[in-house]
């Protein structure tokens, strides 16, 4: 665990100092150090998100719903005005397919590790919750 320590006068005295220690973890994630806040139990590891797979799910269940309510016709209006691909919104809507039980786990950080959103917008996924389960199971953890 990474400390941080920040000293400094108090009140303009030289001899009392104020010491304030925040037990955090400082973590690269993407090239980018990320902060944790150490929890009571030094071994619960806190939970790892995807974040270009949780934009990714925001976006298409957004997306879903614009074709639900009716105000979009179809993905390629949709990636018209986003000004996306049209294969990469259709890529991206079948997300929405997706088993309860895995969005749950993707949201609370619990993906397999070798899981990416390329991967995710590569493979063609069963329609059955189930058979997706099993895909999933066949990832490492």
């Amino acid at each position: 665990m990474t400390r941080i320590i920040q000293t400094g006068d108090a009140i303009q005295r030289r001899e009392p100092r104020l010491t304030t220690v925040i037990p955090v973890h400082l973590k690269r994630s993407g090239g980018r150090k990320v902060v944790i806040p150490a929890s009571e139990t030094p071994e619960a590891e806190a939970p790892e998100h995807h974040e270009p797979i949780l934009n990714a799910l925001a976006r298409a269940y957004h997306w879903q719903r614009l074709l639900d309510e009716g105000r979009m016709t179809s993905g390629v209006e949709i990636a018209r005005q986003e000004g996306l691909n049209q294969s990469s919104v259709n890529e991206l809507l079948r997300l929405t397919l997706l088993s309860p039980q895995i969005v749950r786990a993707l949201l609370a950080g619990r993906q397999p590790k070798m899981l990416t959103l390329s991967w995710l917008k590569n493979h063609a996924l069963p329609a059955d919750w189930e058979a997706q389960l099993e895909v999933f199971g066949g990832f490492d953890r």
